[in-house]
C-alpha cells in the first residue's frame, strides 16, 4: 500500500528517545505527532552511552535517521572555536560536517520541503536549498538562560555566560528571520523573544508542553520504593543540569533544615540521572541521591510532597506536569511556575521565596486531606489543560499555514 505521507526533516540536538528528561519528553512527543502525517527523516545526536541502545527504536517513527555520536568533553573543546569566530559557543558544540551533508543529500533526494528544528542551535542545519517551510521549536529562549546564569558565577564564567547570551540571541534572531515560524513553550518566553526581535512578532507562537496522563496516572499499581521512615519530599530531574543542581543544593542546605524543625524525620529524595559531584555530596542525613532509575513513577506515586525549588527556570517544567498527573501535591517556586495554568492553593502551591516554600511544605505535611485534595485537583487540571495531542496539533497548523505577508527570509549566517 503506497505511503501518501509527505516527507519532513526533523532536527533534534539530542536523540528524542527514550523520553526520560525534559527536552526529550517534548522532542519525542513532537516526533510521534509528526510521524502520523509525515515520513520523518531525523537528524540527531547521541551524547550519552545509555542512549546508544535506543538508536534502533527510532525506526518506529522515522523513515530514516542520521545519528551523530557526540562526546560532550570533546564538543566542549570544539565549542571554544566560537571565541575565535565570534559566534555563540553552542553552535560549534552541535556542528557536524557529516550531519550537514546528510541534510543536504536527503532534502534533495527525497524532495523534502518542510523542516522542523528542535532547539535554536539545530537551526544552523536549515540553511539548505529546497525547503520552503522552516519551523524552529526554540522551546525556551536559551540566550536568556545563559544571561541569567551569569550573576551566580564568578569571572571568567560570568563573562562567558554573558557573552553566550548575547551571541546566541544574535543567532536566534537571524535564524528566526530565516524561518517561517518560531515556537516557544510559554507565552512568557514568546513575549520575551518578541521584545528582543519585534520585527519577527507575527511569526512567533506558543506550543505548550503536555503530559501523557495515561502513563503518568495514579491508577497504576506501583510498588513503594521508599524504606519505612518519615515523610518523603521528592525532586526529580536530570542531575547534571545546573538549574537542577542549584535547586537541590539550595533546598538541602537552607530549606530542609527548616522543614525538619517541624518534621524532624523528613527525608529528601533526589531522583534523576547523572548526579553531579555537588549533588552526590548531599547524600547524608536523610538526603538520598538515587541516580538513574528505570521508572520515576513509583517515586512520584509514593512521595508525600513533590518539590520544585528551581531558582532559575524557563518554560513549563515537565517534572511538574508529571507529578500533577500522578495526583500528587506539588510545591513550586515562582520561577518554575511561569506559564503554568493552575490555581495556586488549589491545584498546587507556589512559593516566591525560601520561607514561603518551607511554610507551604509544612502546611501540606501537616494535613493529609489537603494533600489528597490538592493532588486530585492537580490531576484534573492536567487532564483538562495539558494534552499533548491538543498542543501539538498546532504544529501541523504552522506547517500547513500560508506564509505571513510580512515574511522576509534572511539566511542566519
Amino acid at each position: 500500500m503506497p505511503d501518501d505521507r509527505s516527507p519532513l526533516l526533523y532536527l533534534v540536538h539530542r536523540i528524542p528517545f527514550p523520553p526520560n528528561k525534559g527536552d526529550k519528553v517534548r522532542s519525542f512527543n513532537i516526533l510521534r505527532q509528526l510521524a502520523r502525517r509525515h515520513r520523518v527523516f531525523l537528524g540527531t545526536f547521541v551524547d550519552h552511552p545509555d542512549d546508544e541502545a535506543h538508536v534502533g527504536r527510532l525506526a518506529e517513527w522515522c523513515e530514516a535517521s542520521h545519528v551523530v555520536r557526540l562526546d560532550p568533553r570533546l564538543s566542549r573543546i570544539a565549542s571554544l572555536r566560537g571565541l575565535l569566530s565570534g559566534e555563540a559557543l553552542s553552535l560549534p558544540y552541535y556542528r557536524d560536517a557529516g550531519l550537514r551533508q546528510w541534510v543536504a543529500d536527503v532534502v534533495a533526494r527525497e524532495g523534502i520541503r518542510q523542516a522542523v528544528a528542535f532547539s535554536g542551535p539545530m537551526a544552523q542545519y536549515l540553511e539548505v536549498p529546497g525547503l520552503f517551510r522552516r519551523v524552529i521549536d526554540f522551546c525556551d529562549l536559551d540566550s536568556a538562560k545563559w544571561t541569567q546564569y551569569a550573576p551566580d558565577h564568578r569571572w571568567p564564567m560570568s563573562w562567558l555566560y554573558r557573552r553566550e547570551g548575547a551571541k546566541l540571541l544574535d543567532f536566534e534572531r537571524r535564524a528566526a528571520a530565516a524561518s517561517d515560524a518560531s515556537l516557544f513553550v510559554t507565552e512568557a518566553e514568546a513575549q520575551l523573544f518578541r521584545q528582543a526581535a519585534p520585527e519577527l512578532a507575527p511569526r512567533v507562537g506558543v506550543m505548550q508542553n503536555g503530559v501523557d496522563s495515561d502513563y503518568f496516572s495514579p491508577d497504576h499499581a506501583l510498588d513503594n520504593p521508599f524504606p519505612p521512615g518519615g515523610p518523603v519530599l521528592l525532586f526529580t530531574g536530570a542531575m547534571d543540569y545546573w538549574p537542577n543542581i542549584d535547586a537541590v543544593v539550595w533546598f538541602a542546605g537552607e530549606l530542609l533544615p527548616k522543614v525538619r524543625q517541624q518534621f524532624p524525620d523528613a527525608r529528601f529524595w533526589i531522583v534523576g540521572m547523572n548526579p553531579a559531584p555537588a549533588v552526590q555530596a548531599l547524600a547524608a542525613d536523610g538526603v538520598v541521591v538515587t541516580g538513574t532509575v528505570p521508572d520515576v513513577r513509583p517515586y512520584l506515586a509514593h512521595a508525600d510532597v513533590i518539590v520544585t525549588p528551581l531558582r532559575i527556570a524557563r518554560g513549563i517544567q515537565n517534572k511538574v506536569l508529571e507529578a500533577m498527573a500522578m495526583a500528587q501535591p506539588v510545591v513550586i517556586s515562582s520561577a518554575s511556575a511561569t506559564g503554568l495554568e493552575a490555581i495556586p492553593g488549589e491545584d498546587c502551591e507556589i512559593a516566591h521565596d525560601g520561607d514561603e516554600f518551607v511554610s507551604r511544605i509544612i502546611g501540606l505535611l501537616a494535613d493529609v486531606i489537603s494533600r489528597r485534595n490538592m493532588g486530585q485537583a492537580a490531576r484534573r487540571r492536567v487532564v483538562a489543560r495539558y494534552s499533548w495531542a491538543a498542543h501539538l496539533a498546532s504544529l501541523e497548523g504552522v506547517l500547513e499555514a500560508p506564509l505571513p505577508s510580512s515574511a522576509s527570509h534572511v539566511a542566519p549566517h
